[in-house]
């Protein structure tokens, strides 16, 4: 292809013209991550210095105590409900037992023999019961924890932005 002097020209001063252009963009483009490293520091310092204590005291004020007062409620439920009822069925239920197997193998009134273990003994339908019982309390506590209550997720100051 043959072109002018005048073309030739032209063509080389826009060639130069687009290295110039690619050099300022990569000079540009060094320029912003630079500034991109330091607003993710300074950001990094906002949220260690400014959101985390907000977030730990707004949860040890208003979470912690929820979840602590569940806790206690559950073990409450468990300790003083569960466990006496959970025994005098589990009690009540084992005597049953005794005497119909008592019945059944014509020994009521001998010393029975020492039965064989052929099932779950009294120590797991007890760990069961109160297993459960703990899974009810833990349940109970995330509810009281995370229900619907509008002030429990709104801080007290709303978050202004630092002076430059």
């Amino acid at each position: 292809m043959n072109l002018s002097r005048k073309r030739k020209k032209e063509l080389r001063k826009l060639q130069d013209d687009a290295g110039h252009l690619w050099e300022a963009q990569q000079v540009l483009v060094g320029h912003a991550a630079d500034i991109a490293r330091e607003a993710g520091r300074q950001l990094g310092n906002f949220n260690r210095e400014q959101v985390v204590p907000v977030v730990q005291d707004a949860y040890s004020r208003k979470v912690a105590p929820t979840v602590d007062r569940g806790l206690k409620i559950g073990k409450h439920v468990v300790d003083d409900k569960v466990v006496p009822i959970v025994g005098g069925v589990v009690g009540t239920a084992l005597s049953a037992w005794d005497v119909a197997n008592a019945k059944r193998n014509g020994v009521l009134h001998r010393a029975p023999a020492a039965p064989q273990k052929k099932g779950m003994g009294l120590g797991s339908v007890v760990a069961l019961v109160l297993g459960a019982a703990a899974a009810i309390g833990v349940v109970v506590a995330a509810w009281q924890a995370l229900r619907a209550d509008d002030e429990l997720w709104v801080a007290d100051d709303p978050l202004s932005t630092p002076n430059a």
